[in-house]
């Protein structure tokens, strides 16, 4: 059974969904004022690994994952562009598409925006105010936070500490508020700047309240699984369950997941620290399939240091799984129908690594010991793949078996071109031919050749065998 970490109660928990089989699932998206920095991915690709596993176990997830794009720094981009604020979000939505595509990350069942969603942030806010937990004060409104008596229950903190933090900030609106502690639905439009028409006048959206609105729009008054950043546990999220449950009077999400920060030189990766690395930048350099690997097999709840050797190292192992795939495929030209005892072996040793594999990622999608399981099976085909005959049942079924696991963790294995043509085959052949006749001039005519085609040849006992560089 599937465990998760869930920082509501600070414990494992068994994965029970509402509905059998399926899966509502939650996620914090950006604010779309600039490219996403690879922190930013870290949260993308760490639950997009969620959600292929789950998947992978045979549940359907409904995946709703927001755009922030009505925000403080949107508006800035804009006045520093001269564009409108739609347009900047518009411009940096169609480059998260982009960047996350490289980074193999599946599109998301739906990703509503702020923008599209004011009619339904103002009726919710409505309820909020007629229920007696928000206030209007001159055309902002604010939630009552001390009437709604779990808060601080997701990030552990009691109502006095938090008191106490709040008596140390002096914001703009510190002396509107009726309390220290609340925080803002409706925000009063300021001069040249987007708003919308409300009940109480001209103004746009706190932060809080779209991510209330978007995910109960979308996936009910209770979902399975919200997740973010561990940074956005308060008061973010805090602020989320305060007054989607003020609403509702209804439990807003049974598992909440963060995951945990990506770090440069000890301190976490920020753009207001200026110590990011933009994705969009990153995967000009470095194969993005690179980059996807090192995000997807580190735990998700524990930090990720952002350093060079990692990325050396996780195209090493990137190439492992391609190297393996590749040998498969090329003993299938030569499989037999026959088995035989080493053939049972090799399924019931797939058989035995895929429940390995299920156990570790069930222990809340353990990345690390997933992939020790997955090491160990490429070494066990690299070992079959290796005997004189192989059956092609068997080739198949293993294939199969390792993509699907490899799946979850969005690696591309498979070359999207046919790796030889007719035309290569033949060259091949006509090597081989020249070789048994001792035309060594021949064959390293068609070697030469093949190099230049980024065909590279490698002569074994069970013949030659091919990859693309």
């Amino acid at each position: 059974m599937i465990q998760f970490y869930n920082t509501l109660t600070n414990q494992k928990e068994p994965f029970k969904p509402l509905v059998d089989d399926q899966v509502s699932m939650y996620v914090c998206g950006p604010t779309v004022y600039n490219y996403i920095h690879i922190g930013n991915a870290r949260s993308t690709v760490a639950f997009d690994v969620v959600r292929r596993y789950l998947e992978y176990r045979g549940f359907t997830v409904n995946y709703v994952s927001n755009f922030t794009d009505v925000d403080d720094k949107i508006i800035r981009a804009a006045n520093e562009m001269d564009i409108s604020p739609r347009e900047v979000a518009d411009r940096f939505i169609h480059a998260f598409y982009e960047d996350t595509a490289a980074l193999n990350v599946k599109k998301a069942t739906l990703n509503p925006r702020v923008m599209d969603s004011i009619d339904d942030i103002i009726a919710f806010i409505q309820v909020l105010i007629d229920k007696g937990f928000a206030y209007v004060v001159d055309g902002d409104v604010y939630f009552k936070t001390r009437h709604f008596e779990q808060y601080g229950q997701l990030s552990g903190q009691s109502i006095d500490d938090l008191i106490a933090g709040a008596s140390q900030r002096v914001d703009d609106d510190t002396a509107q508020k009726h309390d220290p502690l609340d925080f803002a639905l409706w925000k009063r439009a300021k001069e040249n700047e987007i708003h919308w028409h409300s009940p109480w006048g001209c103004g746009r959206p706190g932060w809080h309240i779209e991510c209330s609105v978007m995910a109960t729009k979308f996936l009910g008054d209770t979902i399975d699984i919200h997740a973010g950043g561990h940074d956005l546990t308060f008061p973010h999220h805090e602020n989320e369950i305060a007054q989607s449950q003020a609403k509702t009077g209804k439990p807003f999400a049974n598992y909440w997941l963060h995951n945990g920060f990506v770090t440069f030189d000890g301190e976490k990766m920020s753009k207001s620290l200026g110590n990011f690395v933009l994705v969009h930048d990153l995967i000009q350099q470095v194969d993005p399939q690179v980059v996807r690997f090192l995000l997807a097999t580190a735990h998700y709840r524990k930090p990720l240091e952002f350093k060079e050797d990692i990325i050396a190292e996780a195209t090493v192992n990137l190439e492992k799984f391609k190297a393996t795939l590749r040998q498969i495929q090329f003993r299938l030209n030569t499989a037999v129908t026959d088995m035989c005892v080493s053939d049972e072996t090799m399924l019931e040793t797939m058989r035995t690594q895929e429940n390995a594999f299920k156990e570790a990622m069930d222990d809340d999608i353990n990345a690390p010991n997933g992939m020790k399981v997955l090491y160990e099976l490429l070494r066990d085909i690299n070992v079959y793949t290796q005997r004189e005959t192989v059956n092609a049942s068997v080739l198949g079924i293993v294939k199969t078996r390792l993509l699907a696991m490899c799946d979850v963790f969005g690696m591309v294995l498979e070359e999207e071109e046919t790796l030889l043509d007719e035309d290569i085959v033949s060259l091949i052949e006509e090597r081989t031919q020249a070789r048994l006749i001792k035309d060594f001039k021949r064959s390293d005519e068609i070697r030469d050749y093949l190099k230049s085609q980024g065909i590279i040849l490698d002569d074994t006992p069970q013949g030659t065998r091919y990859k693309r560089v």
